[in-house]
């Protein structure tokens, strides 16, 4: 088949037009550097306008005694030791910069009257660093990014979805794709590559990701073009996600619901986390709420749906509506629902990958020369649970350590070195999708995936049920050579599904194969047949194809930063 195909080439590609793909982007273009961002999605629309709570620095304007030193302190005690000291320190430091960055771009941050931005807790900070724009952090975040790249002219493909990365003797020199609307191809020649495609929580029936966003994109495309992954089990699944409509399944209910006093109840009325975490309860930490959540709805006390209760109907009428405008909204738009006089069913839905793609600490590189990922298509920060907010920190540091870095990569290249073998293969991939006509139907075997995920790899996981998912995946796997592949007059947007499906399986078997291999319980990490955590397992799992997993070990945590780690009250703040 001979589908046209546009040829393109430019210094660095980004792949990814979130926040870190725009931070990115921005960086090279404020070099003087040829960039090109792809999305496969509306870049108005992508993940990072979802989030809602706030973006971390010790800006110490609130608390005058807070430090880059504590934040990381903070960062390394939360991710149960797993987090890499070098990473922590690179954001915490960079922190402030990051937020100076977007202040630039014209971010319209919540401020107090003498004009400091404002912050607030969240959950395992020791102190108030959290800087946001009411409960649209995330989207005000994307816009002013947006804003900046307009400002800087930088090309932008918006429905353009990368099926290869393309490698030749394990360096970069570009990428394969194809046009969402009309089918046509794109070869795009780069001397090197930004990876900003996400994480792999979409795998899960409910997740806070939409339906083609956070499949495992970067999984597959990094893991084929001869990168590993590392701490692909460690999901951190958020306690409150809603369980109707369908559609809208695992869309978050924001934190701040509870922060702001709500009260979680299961089915009989009790107050359950009384039993979990008597002195913080509601405002207990993430992974701590979604396990009580689940062992409620899994020992029988959860709803008829299989959810628990989250209640702000008790509180001041004003609290909601100027505290959670956005929570207030959704419930009223989805379900008719006005939580001034109802209270909310939830369950735990995951929510953000904490592993993704091994890269070095200093500037993200992969181990493929050229190529770097950045944003939740990384791993090195979050360790066994994020603290709330260190996520949009994150894209803004790495965004611009990243631009950097590649900036002085293309700029330092003799000659670049293609390889017509790799690109016929990319194409090859495509053709054989596109005739495909087999009996499988590619959306059933997505929810296949999805139930395997949910059943055996969830919020609890054993060895019997995660080998038992092992199995069913392999069955999947077989099936998923015999899908039919049918592109209509709307677009080729089963193609995308075609190879959404293909990571989403890759991710699957990823995520097992190392939740199998980490016989602990530490942080998001349950495994209910090793509840304790095991001091040898504290080590990176690196995953470099199906069956092959190796301990990394993490480098020592430096002494002063050592020194101010401790237990975080969060009584009386906001949980992350």
């Amino acid at each position: 088949m001979n589908a046209p195909e546009k040829q393109v080439a430019t210094s660095v590609l980004v792949i990814g037009t979130g926040g870190a793909g725009l931070r990115a982007a921005i960086e090279l273009a404020e070099r003087g550097v040829d960039v090109l961002a792809v999305g496969k999605r509306p870049k108005a629309d992508a993940h990072t306008s979802l989030a809602a709570g706030g973006i971390n620095a010790a800006l110490g304007t609130m608390d005058p005694e807070d430090s880059w030193q504590q934040h990381a302190a903070d960062t390394l005690k939360e991710s149960y030791l797993l987090a890499n000291p070098e990473t922590v320190r690179i954001v915490t430091e960079s922190a402030a910069r990051g937020i100076e960055d977007l202040q630039r771009y014209g971010m319209p941050f919540a401020r107090e009257q003498d004009g400091r931005i404002s912050q607030r807790f969240f959950g395992a900070h020791t102190y108030r660093r959290t800087a946001y724009a009411g409960d649209y952090t995330g989207l005000e975040i994307q816009r002013t990014l947006i804003n900046r790249a307009a400002q800087l002219d930088v090309p932008v493909l918006d429905s353009v979805y990368i099926t290869r990365l393309l490698v030749r003797d394990n360096v970069v020199f570009g990428a394969y794709g194809f046009d969402l609307t009309d089918g046509s191809r794109y070869v795009i020649h780069a001397d090197a590559v930004i990876l900003a495609t996400g994480g792999h929580t979409r795998i899960w029936r409910r997740t806070s990701s939409r339906r083609d966003e956070n499949t495992g994109d970067s999984f597959r495309l990094a893991v084929l073009a001869g990168c590993r992954i590392r701490d692909a089990e460690l999901v951190q699944f958020h306690p409150s996600g809603l369980i109707a409509p369908e559609n809208a399944a695992g869309t978050l209910v924001s934190e701040a619901a509870r922060g702001e006093g709500g009260i979680l109840r299961n089915a009989v009325g009790e107050r359950f986390m009384s039993r979990y975490d008597p002195e913080r309860r509601e405002l207990s930490t993430r992974d701590r709420v979604a396990l009580a959540a689940y062992t409620e709805i899994k020992e029988g006390r959860g709803t008829c749906d299989g959810g628990v209760w989250l209640d702000v109907s008790h509180l001041p009428h004003e609290t909601i509506m100027t505290r959670l405008p956005r929570v207030y909204q959704t419930l009223l738009e989805l379900q008719m629902l006005d939580i001034t006089k109802e209270p909310i069913e939830i369950a735990p839905t995951a929510h953000y990958s904490m592993g993704g793609l091994w890269v070095r600490p200093d500037d993200h590189g992969t181990g493929v020369d050229g190529l770097y990922a950045i944003g939740e298509a990384a791993s090195g920060l979050h360790g066994a649970n994020r603290l709330g907010g260190n996520s949009l920190i994150e894209l803004l540091v790495f965004g611009r350590i990243t631009g950097q870095a590649a900036a002085e990569y293309s700029a330092g290249l003799d000659a670049q070195r293609r390889s017509a073998e790799a690109l016929d293969a990319a194409r090859a991939e495509v053709d054989d999708l596109l005739a495909a006509d087999g009996p499988e139907n590619v959306r059933s075997l997505q929810r296949a995936v999805r139930d395997i995920m949910t059943e055996h790899a969830g919020v609890v996981r054993d060895e019997s049920g995660l080998l038992k998912g092992l199995a069913e995946l392999t069955e999947v796997e077989a099936r998923i050579a015999d899908v039919g592949v049918h592109p209509d007059l709307a677009g080729f947007q089963d193609l995308a599904h075609a190879f959404d499906l293909k990571s989403a399986a890759l991710a699957a078997r990823a995520t097992i194969e190392t939740a199998l291999e980490r016989r602990e319980t530490r942080g998001c990490h349950n495994r209910s047949d090793y509840p304790d955590l095991d001091p040898a397992l504290q080590v990176n799992l690196v995953w470099s194809g199906p069956g092959s997993v190796q301990r990394e070990t993490i480098p020592p945590i430096p002494a002063e930063l050592a020194a101010l780690m401790r237990e975080v009250s969060t009584t009386g703040k906001l949980v992350e």
